[in-house]
């Protein structure tokens, strides 16, 4: 089962929609096209084609699976004192002092420019049910980092 946000779930029903409606059809035409220019066996285009048609109904099958385990969560049963899915973490780094602020998403929604971490992550994994206050050590690619978590929002 994939918990996820509202906002998530929506995105991934528009993304599947578009690789149904968009891109799959202009595959289609791809390889009707290339088949009509006559011998397949040397044909580049057809080939190239058909890989295309694979991998599209591979991510099509993939995003289907997801959603069919997606089960979206209602914020307002959520608490907001520990960390947690969708919590809005702000924090500090003592190594350097530099502050930060993640929300923790499901894999399928992270996206480290919009300041969303996978709750997989390390860092994610170590904040998990930690409150306001607490500090943990994250074993990073780069090395060991001290965060002290500043605020727990929703």
């Amino acid at each position: 089962m994939e918990y996820m946000s509202q906002e998530g779930y929506d995105k991934l029903v528009a993304e599947l929609r578009h690789m149904e409606q968009v891109e799959l059809p202009a595959v289609r035409e791809a390889i009707a096209e290339a088949r009509a220019q006559g011998d397949l066996s040397e044909n580049f285009e057809y080939h190239a084609a058909k890989r295309e048609q694979g991998r599209l109904l591979g991510r099509i099958r993939f995003k289907q699976r997801v959603l069919e385990n997606a089960r979206v969560l209602d914020k307002s049963l959520l608490g907001g004192e520990k960390v947690g899915l969708l919590s809005k973490v702000e924090m500090t780094n003592l190594n350097n002092q530099a502050h930060m602020t993640y929300t923790i998403v499901s894999p399928h929604e992270a996206n480290l420019r919009e300041g969303k971490i996978s709750i997989k992550s390390p860092i994610a994994e170590a904040l998990l049910n930690k409150r306001v206050g607490d500090e943990v050590e994250v074993h990073v690619p780069a090395g060991l980092i001290k965060l002290r978590i500043e605020s727990v929002a929703l």
